[in-house]
C-alpha cells in the first residue's frame, strides 16, 4: 500500500479523533514518520526539527506522553511519500483564486486529501514522485506554497489559536481513488512564469547570486527591533531587481529564522515588500476571474470540484 493510501486511511478512521497522541501513533503504525510541534503552533518541539521525524512507535509514544498537546508535524517529500499544495489566505493575497486557475489548467489533479487549515487556507495532499527530487518552494504573489523535500506540514487533528479561537486542521474530503504525483515545477512555472530572455536594446535588471547571498547574510545578523524592517528592505531590493518571489522567500526565510523570525513573519513581510514595489496591478486577476470568495472556504463535496 502506498504512503498516500495509508494516509487517507488514517484520516478516514480518525476523522473525529481529537487526541493528538493517538493520531500520531495511528500514522506511524502505517509507516508515516511524524514529530511533535509546539502546542497550538507550527514550530518543531524537538531537536533537529522535521529531520528528527520518526515512525518508531515507542519514540512517538514518549514524545506525546511528554507533550500531549503537541501538534503533529509530518515531513513532506520522500521522507513521508507525500507532498502538499498549501493554499494561503492572508491580507490582500487569496490563494484560492490562483488555485482555481491552476485547476482549470489541470495542474492540481490527482490529490488524495483536502484539509482546511485553521486560518481558512487549504492543504491538498499528493503522492510524492518516486523518481525525482521535489524541493519545497513558495509563490508569495499567488498565495500558494509547495511542501516537498526539505519541508514539513501540520496534519489533523492539530489545532492553532486564531484570533483567540482554537481552530483545528479539518479533513474536508478524501479522494477514494488512485492519486498521482503532482508536476510541481509545471505548477510553479504557471504561478510565477519565467521571464523571457532580454532582447537587443532591452534593459536588463537582475541580481547576481553573490548579491542575493550578501543580502541574506545581512538579514541573518539583524537584531530584535530591526529585523522586520530589514527583511522588508531586503525584499524590496530583490523585487526591484526582479528576483522571483520563490527565490526571495527561499533566501530570506532561512536568513530570518537565523535572526529569530518565524516563517510566517518573513513570508508576510516579503509579500508586503513585493506588493509595495510591483504594485497591486500585478495582483489583479483576469477579467473572467471572480474577485471575491466566501470568508471561509466551502466544503469540497464533489471531488470534481478540484480533480
Amino acid at each position: 500500500m502506498s504512503a498516500a493510501d495509508s494516509f487517507v486511511q488514517v484520516l478516514d478512521r480518525t476523522g473525529h479523533e481529537k487526541a493528538l497522541g493517538r493520531s500520531a501513533l495511528a500514522l506511524v503504525a502505517r509507516g508515516i514518520p511524524v514529530f511533535p510541534c509546539a502546542a497550538g503552533g507550527k514550530r518543531p518541539a524537538v531537536a533537529g526539527g522535521f529531520h528528527a521525524a520518526s515512525a518508531e512507535a515507542d519514540l512517538v509514544w514518549r514524545w506525546w506522553t511528554a507533550m500531549p498537546n503537541g501538534n503533529i508535524g509530518m515531513p513532506t517529500g520522500a521522507a513521508s511519500g507525500l507532498v502538499v499544495v498549501d493554499v494561503d489566505v492572508h491580507g490582500a493575497v487569496d490563494g484560492y483564486s490562483a488555485l482555481e486557475r491552476a485547476r482549470r489548467e489541470g495542474l492540481v489533479d490527482g490529490w488524495v486529501a483536502a484539509v482546511e487549515t485553521p486560518s481558512g487556507g487549504l492543504h491538498l495532499y499528493f503522492p510524492a514522485s518516486g523518481d525525482t527530487d521535489q524541493r519545497s518552494w513558495q509563490s508569495a504573489r499567488a498565495g500558494i506554497d509547495f511542501r516537498g523535500d526539505g519541508g514539513y506540514i501540520i496534519v489533523p487533528p492539530s489545532a492553532r489559536a486564531i484570533e483567540g479561537e482554537t481552530r483545528r486542521y479539518t479533513t474536508l474530503q478524501l479522494a477514494h481513488r488512485m492519486g498521482h504525483p503532482l508536476d510541481a515545477q509545471r505548477l510553479r512555472d504557471f504561478l510565477d512564469p519565467p521571464r523571457r530572455a532580454a532582447g537587443p536594446g532591452d534593459a536588463v535588471s537582475e541580481m547576481a547570486p553573490a548579491d542575493l547571498t550578501r543580502l541574506a547574510c545581512w538579514v541573518s545578523r539583524l537584531q530584535e527591533g530591526e529585523r522586520n524592517h530589514g527583511v522588508f528592505w531586503a525584499a524590496c531590493k530583490m523585487a526591484e531587481k526582479d528576483v522571483p518571489t520563490g527565490a526571495a522567500l527561499d533566501a530570506l526565510t532561512a536568513a530570518g529564522a537565523s535572526a529569530g523570525l518565524s516563517e510566517r513573519e518573513v513570508t508576510t513581510t516579503v509579500r508586503s515588500a513585493y506588493r509595495a514595489v510591483q504594485g497591486r496591478s500585478s495582483q489583479r486577476l483576469p477579467a473572467s476571474e471572480p474577485m471575491t470568495r466566501p470568508h471561509r472556504p466551502r466544503p469540497i463535496t464533489d471531488s470534481r470540484a478540484l480533480a
